[in-house]
């Protein structure tokens, strides 16, 4: 299994790679029109699209460490550092989010407002097409190799995609003799970059402090108990290590019930959490309950 994770790992610098090549490549096309074409909107949006580069270079680095073996200082793996990139990203994308909303803000309440050229609205357009696309495979890829950095990569993609078409919301309200709209456009645009850096900070943050899903354990606890020979469930633990998740579990069994058997039910416990939850580690605690005896 640990193999196959390092194999998923590699999957996923694929669509790190993929969200860095389109951003390039939108970055450089939607700042070149945003100033030939005179839009603030588009300016911003392409000015957002290049911070993004360096938040999916984050994650693919992120990705690669995650892969180095466990070490004399890392016993347990690097499994971690997906998630630290996680969070590096986010702090990336709020700080220009933050500079995104400035700048729109002084051009909303600025003395002028000119009108952007057609073409970014069509350069927009394109744009959210192709981000839709690369958020599709991202999104696809992240849930076939349970990946944090690269769904935190492919909802930074859906976010530019939307961010692309409020824009070109902007820049059409601007032809039709109403250009505060564009600024105001690239101030909501800015509003949206600080949402997503903010939804993937709390997750990132959440799983770097232990955090787990309640519900989740709850099914981890009912699968158990469901086991011939469990008797009941004292204690259960679970913590996501980068993207796998390792739980600990104290269970209940007839206190008659000689080593071997013992062994034989944690055994069982740990395998079905394996294969029915794709847990990736699994810590079972025995400890003999004097209320189930068997005659």
């Amino acid at each position: 299994m640990e193999q196959q994770k390092y194999n998923d790992l590699k999957m996923g610098e694929r669509g790190a790679v993929i969200s860095i090549v389109a951003y390039i490549c939108l970055s450089a096309l939607k700042l070149f029109i945003g100033y030939t074409a005179n839009s603030e909107a588009l300016r911003a949006d392409g000015l957002n699209n290049a911070t993004d580069i360096i938040a999916s270079i984050a994650v693919l680095i992120g990705l690669k460490l995650s892969q180095r073996p466990p070490d004399t200082d890392h016993p347990y793996g690097h499994w971690k550092a997906e998630t630290v990139a996680s969070l590096v990203a986010s702090f990336i994308m709020m700080v220009v989010g933050l500079q995104v909303l400035y700048e729109a803000v002084s051009t909303v309440f600025g003395e002028t407002h000119e009108t952007p050229d057609l073409i970014s609205a069509w350069t927009g357009i394109f744009s959210a097409i192709v981000m839709y696309v690369v958020y599709r495979y991202n999104k696809n890829l992240a849930r076939k190799i349970n990946s944090q950095a690269v769904m935190a990569a492919a909802k930074d993609n859906l976010s530019d995609a939307w961010v692309s078409i409020g824009t070109v919301i902007g820049i059409i309200g601007s032809q039709i003799y109403l250009p505060w709209i564009d600024p105001l456009t690239a101030l909501i645009v800015g509003l949206l970059i600080c949402k997503t850096a903010w939804d993937i900070f709390r997750q990132a943050s959440h799983h770097l402090t232990d955090g787990f899903d309640e519900k989740q354990i709850e099914f981890y606890k009912k699968t158990v108990l469901a086991l011939y020979g469990v008797k009941g469930v004292k204690e259960i633990k679970a913590r996501n290590y980068g993207s796998n998740i390792v739980v600990d579990i104290v269970i209940l069994v007839n206190s008659k019930l000689d080593i071997r058997g013992a062994h034989d039910i944690s055994t069982k416990v740990e395998n079905v959490l394996i294969s029915k939850h794709d847990v990736y580690s699994v810590h079972v605690h025995v400890e003999p309950n004097e209320k189930y005896l068997e005659h």
